[in-house]
């Protein structure tokens, strides 16, 4: 049961215990470890959001969303997304709302930018994340990113 889930910055206090975020074993394959996404989010300052979930005292999850990336790589700015980079929900906290929590936290922040969309991606099929995504309302685009679905979701 989720009694007060809130995100924090990755700091020196609470680093290791966002790096002790693990997801069930079968999913590994399916999301980066929290490690990749920190050196991810260190060698992309400008446009990294990493941050742990934590409820009460207990580290629950990890997020890393990014903002305003341009997808055309044109450098003209005329597909800048934003969205959810990465969601890490610990093995046992699964099921309880915390990436449900995590997605409308990206979401308030993205709009909080003034932004309207929010973009991400999934591994597609049964095992994964896919039901979870289009049940929050995440719609396929068409594209992939590797062997990934890009997905959307239009905030109004």
């Amino acid at each position: 049961m989720i009694t007060a889930p809130r995100l924090e910055t990755i700091t020196p206090a609470n680093i290791d215990a966002a790096l002790d975020v693990r997801v069930h074993p079968d999913q590994e394959h399916r999301v980066a470890p929290v490690v990749r996404s920190l050196a991810e989010a260190y060698v992309h300052p400008d446009t990294a959001w990493p941050r742990l979930i934590v409820d009460g005292d207990r580290p629950v999850g990890f997020l890393m969303a990014y903002f305003d990336i341009d997808f055309a790589g044109d450098g003209t700015g005329r597909d800048l997304r934003s969205g959810l980079w990465r969601l890490n929900i610990a093995a046992g906290e699964q099921g309880r709302g915390y990436g449900r929590f995590a997605v409308e936290s990206v979401a308030a922040e993205i709009r909080r930018r003034g932004g309207t969309r929010m973009t991400t991606t999934w591994v597609p099929g049964d095992n994964g994340a896919e039901k979870f995504y289009l049940a929050l309302g995440f719609r396929p685009t068409g594209e992939t990113s590797g062997d990934q679905t890009v997905g959307e979701l239009l905030l109004t």
